[in-house]
């Protein structure tokens, strides 16, 4: 049996390190598999400059050169960021641009993102009052989409600071009303009666000052936990985990990893849909597929070679057992009498769970590597048990929306 398992491993590594689909069909079948798959949309409503950029920075973890580089149009008025990049978004924003011009109708962006959009965040300075464009196109949307969530994100704190030498006033004032002591008499003016203008969105407004390091100002995500709170309370699929935001293992929360993480959440959900909804392209060879390509962008991003010898070790370390959900009864038919019992019983949760954990183990053992540490198989396969009860856990909400 140990032989046999060795076998099949190696069989396995072959099909990781070379995918028998053609990248053009592959690609085709993943984007098969995500319109099945719903990406949250988050569209950012706000004149230029007002701070826009900043929250997807701060929400994605991404850097503003990435976020530069990586909207495409749309529209002749908005534009769209994928994360953690197109081919395996967990999360769309756009913005939406022109917001200052008088002529500006929303129908067009509207109408693109109808079946997609699932929150409204307007973006506005905090002492900015001249927003009836804003206001206008906001109330347009909702009137248009009532059931969307709304948020109002109040930015730029600090240009409401008596003093440029002014800090932020922690702990966080403004959570409720009236605001907490520490909070500046004008500034507090300016957010209450820019409260105002947004009436009737039935919104959840959040004051904020995302700033850059070298500004001075601490933290330099000031706000940001209330924003995160605002987005769980009115979207509960668990969006903060998926983007990697949670605190992990310290082999597990390094850079290699929070930048893999995304990667693994999207190329999983990708895996168990592919397996669970019966679309015409997505067979269990592409659920197999994804795998394959999840374990090759997890080696780009860590700067070391996905060889034979690696996933060997790691796919032998986790147990036999994995092959339930590798790609399904292709990969489970290599055993005689053992795939077609249990092939049968395969659940998209169970794939999408196996490949999360398949993901993680591959972060801990390329981090090893780069550190000269080699782990044993006991503790790859413990890892890889904790990181399938993850997964299952921070799965099963986005599998359950796909479902519908």
């Amino acid at each position: 049996m140990k032989a046999l398992s060795r076998r099949v491993w190696r069989k396995w590594a072959d099909r990781v390190l070379a995918p028998r689909i053609p990248e053009e069909e592959l690609n085709a079948r993943l984007l098969e598999v995500r319109q099945h798959l719903p990406t949250p949309v988050f569209w950012l409503l706000g004149k230029a400059q007002s701070g826009k950029t900043s929250l997807v920075r701060v929400l994605s973890g991404s850097s503003l050169a990435e976020i530069g580089n990586g909207f495409q149009p749309c529209t002749r008025s908005a534009r769209f960021f994928d994360f953690p990049d197109s081919q395996s978004p967990v999360i769309r924003f756009l913005d939406t641009r022109g917001l200052a011009e008088a002529a500006y109708d929303p129908a067009e962006d509207m109408g693109w993102c109808a079946q997609q959009a699932h929150l409204l965040i307007v973006v506005a300075k905090a002492m900015d009052h001249q927003q009836d464009s804003v206001s206008q196109a906001a109330r347009e949307v909702h009137a248009a989409h009532p059931g969307w969530p709304v948020i109002v994100a109040q930015t730029c704190l600090h240009e409401g600071y008596p003093h440029w030498e002014s800090e932020h006033a922690l702990p966080y004032p403004y959570a409720g009303q009236p605001f907490a002591a520490g909070v500046p008499s004008d500034l507090a003016r300016s957010l209450l009666k820019q409260r105002e203008l947004f009436g009737g969105l039935d919104a959840r407004f959040v004051p904020l000052d995302f700033t850059l390091p070298e500004d001075g100002y601490q933290p330099p995500d000031y706000g940001a936990e209330a924003l995160w709170q605002a987005i769980e309370e009115t979207l509960p699929l668990g969006l903060r985990a998926l983007f990697g935001q949670s605190e992990q293992r310290r082999l597990l929360n390094d850079a290699y990893a929070r930048q893999a993480h995304p990667h693994i959440v999207s190329y999983a959900l990708c895996a168990g849909v592919a397996e669970a909804i019966p679309v015409p392209a997505a067979s269990l060879a592409t659920a197999a597929a994804f795998q394959a390509k999840l374990f090759h962008s997890i080696a780009s991003i860590y700067g070391l070679p996905l060889t034979s010898k690696s996933v060997t070790e790691v796919g032998s370390a986790v147990g036999i057992g994995v092959l339930a959900g590798l790609g399904g009864r292709e990969l489970a038919k290599l055993l005689p009498g053992y795939g077609q019992t249990i092939a049968l019983g395969l659940a998209g949760l169970y794939t999408a769970a196996m490949t999360y954990a398949l993901g993680k183990v591959f972060c801990f053992y390329f981090a090893g590597a780069l550190r000269g540490h080699a782990f044993s198989p006991q503790v790859l396969r413990e890892l890889y048990r904790e990181e399938f009860q993850s997964g299952r856990a921070l799965l099963a909400a986005p599998l359950k929306q796909a479902d519908r």
